[in-house]
């Protein structure tokens, strides 16, 4: 009966189930419920009953509705960066303008309307008033001044004038009378272009130029016909001193070395010398200038060389406002007590000096920011960024082509197009062929706005027009460089700016300009990074987000992390570009080790991150096989033979071990013993 009963309870209609049977068959719906709760509000109490599986699953489908940045925490185990320290300095200035003019000196009436057509200006410069009389008397001269201040025309318009004005009229057959050395090509071709204008009226003088990277025949024809001012770099020169037989200097009544303490830099101290010999094998008697912008121990040493009892002018010294004769026993005696005071630098009274400390990781980030900042949203600048080696420039160049122009924008093309019309970017440096490098400093020369990256091929004598920003990237390895980084702006009273990049381990570097009296403000790193608010391209698109108003510093820090990460899906899109960012890598640290001793303190390779520092080129690890890659610039190397150790140890197997024995015992000999031996067994069966 009791079993029946229980029976009719399980079979009847009304009746619930047992409470063991109860669990089973609800569970699907306890996990719908479940589920559908999670979708209406997060951190409900019913999500804490939930199994592991499923919180996963849920905690999956949540990160798939948020974008995914890849980066390795672009502002974390940074360095701090220190507070600048330094006292407000009073910098040297030059007068650059004078209120003399040109009516003043006896000049030849074509030389002054020629002198118009290449500068506009009717006064003289500084330089100009102070070193024209001296040439013009026929004096040797050292002449010192601040770059941009118009040294080319201070020996170009008395050289013009007293060629003109011989007795007998200049021959093209004559060969030269006069001889200005450069260091670099591109000054040559700026020289060769400023003789040109002046010589407009005095078209029986002819100007030539000689310089490495053109054809020797094409030179060598033109030696032939002759040149009778003649501009050229100290190598190529040398070249045709040795092997062309038509070159003489039998008239040469002009040497002009421009540049000095550059030409000495690049190692050009022999060539020099060479050059030196050959003038004065065949003419003694001749009139000499030296120009610099730095008067170091190398130029001095030339000037004892190559001038004769030369006058010293120094347009920074205002005491020494007067000419005066510098003698080497004058020099000697006043190389001491004069020392500290040639180290300080004019400076160009209208360029404004700043500096940023940015940490290794932020370094790329940065500097795209600053290019967006100046070269698009406010689209009237012209900016040369400086780097201290070639593979850089290319790296670099080919990087922000591609991400900063749009070239990875294919699914915006319109905003691409608007932002490649903003930023044209350019490259220079000492590995690309001629007529690349005359074709993009042309180019350069006659734009308005650009950005040109380049190594310090670019750093002398070049009168770039229009240029307001002056990047250092890289900073330079003596303040005396850092001065004619920055004399590419604010040229004969232009308004100009530049920008230093230093790591905080480098913040000592900023002491040491100003123990030069070279005075730098200081910018923030946050506020050049928040000019990527104007852009929305590096906005991080999130759901049910609101529009950001003002500078909100998370986001800030988003959108450079969403800029890196352009930069990085770049470089590991193919094997190519992550071998290029190893290359620039490696010849970054190379650039770094080659700092002068008395700098080792401020820039030690110790002192960098290398995981940090691969960052800023794109990578995402630091790289294991540095030292594997070849660089752009360097030579392909024949392999080391293998010592035998080593080979014994490669070996696989006894028949591989007696391969190697074989060959690495093996002499020319024999292998004819070999065939002797063959022959003879030949013969026998036939004697």
């Amino acid at each position: 009966k009791q079993s029946n009963a229980v029976k009719r309870k399980l079979q009847s209609p009304h009746g619930n189930p047992p409470l063991k049977r109860k669990r089973k068959p609800s569970i699907n719906t306890f996990k719908k419920c479940a589920t559908e709760a999670d979708i209406r509000e997060k951190g409900s109490s019913s999500q804490k009953s939930l199994p592991k599986k499923q919180l996963t699953d849920n905690r999956n489908e949540s990160q798939k509705s948020k974008p995914f940045v890849k980066t390795s925490s672009l502002f974390r185990n940074n360095p701090d960066i220190p507070e600048i320290h330094r006292k407000a300095v009073q910098q040297v200035q030059e007068n650059v303008f004078t209120t003399d003019s040109f009516s003043q000196l006896d000049l030849h009436p074509h030389l002054v309307s020629g002198r118009k057509a290449v500068c506009l200006e009717t006064c003289f410069f500084g330089v100009q008033k102070q070193t024209i009389p001296v040439l013009l008397q026929g004096k040797d001269a050292l002449v010192r001044s601040q770059t941009g201040s118009g040294k080319t025309l201070a020996y170009g318009i008395p050289l013009v004038q007293s060629l003109q004005g011989m007795e007998s009229k200049i021959q093209r057959s004559d060969g030269p009378y006069a001889l200005i050395l450069v260091p670099t090509r591109e000054l040559a071709l700026q020289s060769f272009d400023t003789m040109q204008k002046l010589l407009k009226p005095f078209a029986w003088i002819v100007p030539g130029v000689l310089m490495g990277g053109e054809k020797r025949k094409s030179e060598k024809a033109r030696l032939r016909k002759g040149i009778n001012i003649l501009i050229s770099t100290p190598g190529r020169l040398v070249d045709h001193i040795k092997s062309t037989e038509c070159i003489h200097f039998r008239r040469t009544q002009w040497l002009i070395i421009d540049e000095a303490d550059r030409i000495l830099d690049l190692g050009f101290e022999k060539d020099v010398a060479v050059i030196l010999n050959a003038l004065n094998a065949e003419r003694e008697t001749r009139q000499n200038v030296l120009l610099s912008a730095t008067l170091t121990e190398g130029v001095t040493r030339l000037a004892d060389i190559s001038l004769n009892d030369p006058i010293s002018i120094s347009i920074a010294d205002e005491i020494q406002k007067a000419l005066k004769p510098a003698s080497q026993t004058d020099r000697q005696a006043s190389s001491s007590s004069n020392s500290m005071e040639q180290e300080n630098f004019a400076v160009p009274e209208k360029l404004k000096q700043y500096v940023v400390m940015v940490p290794s990781k932020l370094r790329l980030v940065t500097l795209a920011a600053f290019i967006l900042e100046k070269c698009k949203f406010e689209k009237h600048h012209k900016m040369i960024i400086f780097f201290s080696s070639c593979e850089q420039v290319e790296f670099h160049y080919e990087l922000l082509l591609k991400v900063l122009s749009g070239g990875l924008e294919t699914e915006q093309p319109e905003r691409s197009s608007v932002s490649s019309a903003c930023l044209q970017f350019l490259r220079l440096h000492g590995n690309m062929e001629q007529e690349e490098r005359t074709e993009v400093f042309q180019e350069f020369l006659k734009s308005k706005t650009g950005i040109l990256l380049c190594t310090d091929v670019a750093a002398r004598g070049l009168d770039l027009p229009q240029v307001t920003w002056i990047v250092q990237y890289n900073a330079p390895a003596s303040p005396a460089e850092y001065i004619h980084r920055i004399g590419r702006t604010a040229r004969i009273g232009c308004h100009g700016n530049s920008l230093l990049v230093l790591a905080p381990s480098e913040a000592e570097y900023v002491s040491l300009l100003a123990s030069h009296k070279i005075n730098v403000s200081e910018i923030k790193m946050e506020k050049v990074l928040s000019s990527l608010m104007k852009d929305d391209r590096f906005r991080l698109h999130r759901p049910r987000s609101k529009k950001s108003s003002g500078t909100d510093p998370q986001e800030v820090r988003e959108r450079a992390t969403v800029l890196q990460t352009k930069f990085e899906n770049y470089v590991h899109s193919s094997e190519g570009t992550v071998r290029w960012a190893k290359k620039a890598l490696q010849s970054f640290l190379c650039a770094y080790t080659t700092y002068p001793r008395n700098l080792k303190h401020i820039f030690h390779i110790k002192s960098l991150h290398l995981g940090h520092v691969a960052k800023s080129f794109g990578l995402r690890d630091a790289p294991q096989n540095l030292t594997a890659l070849p660089t752009a610039g360097s030579k392909k190397k024949t392999k080391p033979r293998p010592k035998r150790s080593d080979l014994l140890k490669k070996t696989h197997g006894k028949h591989r071990l007696v391969e190697i024995l074989r060959s690495e015992y093996s002499s020319g000999m024999d292998t004819g013993v070999s065939k002797v031996k063959k022959k003879k067994k030949q013969r026998k069966p036939g004697t």
